[in-house]
Parts: structure tokens; C-alpha cells; sequence
């Protein structure tokens, strides 16, 4: 179940350096960093793939909206070299090349940084694979920083280049928002796998089937901890950038994050009811395992309690005394075996109206 990452090539070198020192913390996924934008207005639209710093720059200096997407951030000299075009702070720069970085916000006045985990996940086996989405937000320009090719953002490329919604007709600030709830709004589609999944596991645990029960309520629960520990910070942003009062969030665009928050809340309350079902789910299998194991012991228990006056009886007359009457009775063996046989019948019956059995 891949939901961690390998940091200690990285995080060891860390030690000891200086707040603000760029160092790339994680996987590298692909071979060289990659930039696309997309430039639009209400009656302009551009969009270009494998462009360089230089000219994203040149771009932000319109007041058309930009929207700048770099893929790889293991290359710290590009993503430097961003920073030093676009006056980021150093310690922007640390951590949007760090994959560690707990869901955050900071406001450096000239611009707002914002970082999140984007999910992927397909079923419980393969488990949560996170990858972490830096933002930042400009007066006409957003820059998305992500770990790999390929995210949740293609409806809102599709809103932009066929001018759907309101998001032509409005600033970067909105586009910010809509890119922050494109990642919530695949929250909602992994838990409504995850909740698919879980009501088949739930069925598995009534029957009792299967013995990788267990170990899939297991996986499950350490699925809905690492969302728990990646919505609930993004909920406290949410709320900072919506109380932010920075000049880069228009009043008009303030509400869209209000609602951004209760979406957020919303996934939380979706992530507890899934962790006390699973809780549940994985109380009912240890039930049933030990119901299943006293049905057994139960039945073990009433055969030895039928046979042990039985045992008694047998163990009587295979004793070796040279005088005892019933030896040279002819009807000595049938009589013995008759004596058995009511004593089980009689315990049988007493059983049964004590609905032992």
C-alpha cells in the first residue's frame, strides 16, 4: 500500500543547512522539468506547452490571467530561477521543493503561497498514492508546482479553453480557487470509491469468507488516517486564505472560498463516518471470529461432556479384578452398551431444553 514516501535520500542532507537553502526532499519522478501556461481573457485564449521562465515572465507583465504549470520540481536550479523571476522568497522555494511539507498558507503580500496534497486511488490494494501541489497566487498570474505529469485539473483547462463558468471573466483569484477545488472535488471521488469498496469488505465480514478480511479493514483504516492528516490542515488554510483580507483575493471571489471551506468540512465529516464504519467493521470481524471459535468449543465441549461418563463406564470394566459379576453375565456387553446409550440420549435431551445445542 503506497501512502510514504522514501525521504532519506534527502532528508539527511537537510540536517544542518540554513533556513531558505532550496533541497529537493523526495522521488524523482521524471528526467527534466517541464513548463506549460495558458494566457487567457474573456475574448483571449493561448496555451502553450514546453516554454521556458523567461517567457512565463514576460507573459505576467499583461493583465491578461496567466497560469503557469511547472511539472518536476526535483531540478532546484529551475525552480530558483522561477523564484528569482516571479520574487519569491527563498523560503517559498525550500518548501515547494520539499514533498514533506504538511498543507499550508503564507502571505508574502506580493503573493500568496498555498500548498496541498493531490490523492490518487484506485482500490484498496494499491492504497493512497499522495502527491504534493504547491500554488502560487499573483495579481494576474498562478503558478502550480507539481511532483509529476498528470493531475485533476483538465475540467478546469476544459472551463478556460471553452470559456465555460464565470473563469474568464475573472482574475487569477479565481482561478486559485478553482484549481484548490478541483483537488477537493477528487476527494469526494476517492471516498465515494473507498465507500463502494468498504460496503463489499462489509458483507465479506458478515459472511465470513475470506481470511484477507482483516488485513484489508487494516488497509482501509490507515487510508482514511493519511486523508484525516491531509484534509484536516487544508481545512485550516482554506480558512486562513478566506480571512486572509489580502488585496490578491477580490470580494467577489471571497464567497467561492467560503464555500471551498464547508466542501472542506464536509470531506472531514465523510472521513470520520468512514473511520468509525471501519472501526466497526473490524470490531464485527473479531466478533464473529470468536463466535465462530465458541460454536466450535461449544460443540468440542458437548462431546466430551457426553463422553466422559461413557469413558467411566468402559474404563470400569477393563479393569483387571478376577471377580466381577457382569464378566460372565451372558447379556453382560449388550446391557453395558444399552446403559451407554441412554446415558448419551439423556444428556442429549438436557441439553437441548438448557438450548445448549
Amino acid at each position: 500500500m503506497v501512502m510514504r514516501k522514501n525521504y532519506s535520500s534527502g532528508a539527511h542532507r537537510k540536517a544542518g543547512q540554513p533556513p531558505g537553502t532550496p533541497l529537493f526532499i523526495g522521488r524523482r519522478i521524471m528526467q527534466e522539468v517541464k513548463l506549460s501556461y495558458i494566457r487567457y481573457n474573456e475574448n483571449l485564449y493561448e496555451e502553450k506547452e514546453n516554454t521556458s521562465p523567461e517567457e512565463c515572465a514576460a507573459l505576467c507583465k499583461s493583465t491578461d490571467v496567466v497560469w503557469i504549470n511547472v511539472e518536476g520540481i526535483h531540478d532546484t536550479e529551475t525552480i530558483e530561477k522561477i523564484g528569482e523571476l516571479f520574487s519569491l522568497h527563498s523560503l517559498t522555494i525550500e518548501d515547494i521543493v520539499n514533498t514533506m511539507q504538511r498543507p499550508k498558507f503564507e502571505d508574502f503580500n506580493s503573493y500568496l503561497f498555498i500548498v496541498l496534497k493531490m490523492l490518487s486511488y484506485s482500490d484498496v490494494n494499491a492504497g493512497m498514492k499522495p502527491e504534493q501541489v504547491s500554488v502560487i497566487l499573483g495579481e494576474n498570474f498562478v503558478i502550480t508546482f507539481q511532483e509529476k505529469p498528470g493531475d485533476v485539473f483538465d475540467t478546469v483547462r476544459e472551463c478556460i479553453r471553452e470559456c465555460r463558468g464565470r473563469i474568464r471573466r475573472t482574475g487569477a483569484d479565481y482561478l486559485a480557487y478553482a484549481l484548490i477545488d478541483a483537488v477537493v472535488d477528487s476527494y469526494f471521488l476517492i471516498l465515494e470509491t473507498i465507500g463502494d469498496q468498504i460496503e463489499q469488505v462489509e458483507d465479506r465480514v458478515i459472511l465470513n469468507r475470506e481470511s484477507d478480511t482483516i488485513s484489508k479493514i487494516h488497509r482501509f483504516k490507515r487510508a482514511m488516517l493519511f486523508m484525516r492528516r491531509t484534509v484536516w490542515p487544508l481545512r485550516e488554510e482554506i480558512a486562513l486564505l478566506e480571512k486572509s483580507g489580502s488585496d490578491l483575493v477580490s470580494e467577489p471571489t471571497t464567497p467561492f472560498f467560503r464555500n471551498l471551506y464547508d466542501h472542506t468540512i464536509q470531506v472531514i465529516d465523510t472521513v470520520e463516518t468512514y473511520r468509525d464504519l471501519i472501526s466497526g467493521m473490524h470490531d464485527t470481524y473479531l466478533s464473529s471470529v470468536n463466535n465462530r471459535m465458541n460454536e466450535v468449543m461449544k460443540i468440542l465441549t458437548i462431546l466430551a461432556s457426553i463422553f466422559i461418563p461413557l469413558t467411566f463406564i468402559t474404563g470400569i470394566y477393563g479393569m483387571n479384578f478376577r471377580y466381577m459379576p457382569e464378566l460372565y453375565w451372558k447379556w453382560g456387553y449388550f446391557a453395558a452398551l444399552g446403559l451407554m446409550l441412554v446415558i448419551a440420549v439423556a444428556m442429549l435431551i438436557h441439553f437441548k431444553k438448557k438450548k445448549w445445542i
